[in-house]
């Protein structure tokens, strides 16, 4: 019995489209990061960009449960003394709704160069309409 390790030319990437009206934050960007990673494949390889590429759409509607919506904060450092400031979810989302769920998906991607390039394949939009129509994207079921 050998194990098959596939090429990079075998390697097919889908594009998958995901609404994330009324879905929960950490379940929904647990499942976008499987596919982004490739782990729904059965030919998956830890080691190389297996993944799909996928729209997330309505990222302003995302949905959180409990206090999470003041008590989640979000930390940046400018990176001088004293540059340190903290947001919490009401503010990111009434500001920045994309980028609560590319956090929350970033988080769970592999901290490497690997993870730097698959998290490209993410494109989020914070209302119904995206720009990737001509890719016939497929729906995701949540």
């Amino acid at each position: 019995m050998r194990t098959k390790s596939i090429n990079k030319s075998e390697i097919n990437h889908d594009w998958w489209v995901a609404d994330a009206e009324d879905q929960t934050l950490g379940r929904f960007a647990s499942r976008i990061a499987q596919v982004l990673r490739g782990k729904h494949k059965p030919q998956f390889t830890p080691h190389m960009d297996m993944g799909d590429f996928v729209i997330v759409v309505n990222a302003e509607k995302i949905r959180v449960s409990g206090n999470k919506e003041i008590d989640k904060t979000y930390f940046k450092h400018s990176g001088y003394p004293g540059g340190g400031s903290t947001k919490n979810l009401k503010f990111m989302r009434k500001t920045y709704p994309k980028r609560v769920i590319e956090n929350a998906i970033r988080g769970m991607l592999p901290h490497n160069r690997l993870g730097s390039k698959i998290f490209k394949h993410l494109k989020v939009f914070a209302g119904q309409d995206h720009l990737h129509h001509a890719q016939q994207p497929k729906k995701l079921e949540m």
